[in-house]
């Protein structure tokens, strides 16, 4: 029963970890990909639908994301989405795709991006500690309820400790290794 929870609680923190790496995709670095486009959304016929979802995305080069969308009709949609989003590049409609030109970051974008990185990583740290409080309120309450004994929830307690202490580690390890990556020119 220990064990269930604390390999339950270890698989919410991996969890935790892949959605802030996820999270890191959206973030702007050096080199534009295609992810900064992730959080774009449009209405496709009363939908909310993720621009991949409607068209091609293709970043040609180190500064230019092409989208060729599958019908043209939701060009000026695609468009106006993009410019809602603020993700740093006017969108350039010719008729047939849009292609969005980024320039060079500047110091100060670098240093925007960073801290919204390290946002994400703290929000990452809370969830790590939520899942952490979940797994002790569990084992507790089998302590409460005499299941186990007071010795294997302190037990169980301080093995979740361990866990939680190794996933922030991770965390702090990813952060100053994307920062470093960010922040380089």
């Amino acid at each position: 029963m220990l064990t269930e929870i604390h390999n339950e609680c270890e698989v919410n923190m991996k969890s935790s970890i892949d959605h802030m790496l996820r999270d890191f995709k959206t973030l702007r670095t050096g080199k534009v990909t295609t992810s900064v486009l992730d959080n774009v959304k449009i209405d496709y016929y009363g939908t909310m639908t993720a621009l991949d979802q409607v068209g091609s995305i293709i970043a040609t080069d180190a500064t230019t994301i092409v989208i060729n969308p599958w019908e043209k009709n939701l060009l000026s949609v695609i468009d106006s989405a993009i410019l809602k989003a603020n993700i740093g590049a006017n969108p350039n409609n010719d008729g047939n795709q849009i292609k969005l030109f980024f320039p060079a970051m500047t110091v100060e974008q670098r240093q925007e991006s960073a801290k919204q990185m390290r946002g994400m990583g703290e929000f990452a740290k809370v969830s790590v500690r939520n899942d952490r409080k979940n797994a002790n309120d569990k084992i507790k309450k089998l302590e409460k309820d005499k299941i186990i004994t007071t010795d294997e929830s302190k037990s169980a307690q301080e093995n979740i400790q361990k866990t939680t202490d190794k996933y922030i580690a991770q965390i702090d390890t990813i952060l100053k290794t994307k920062e470093a990556e960010i922040l380089k020119v």
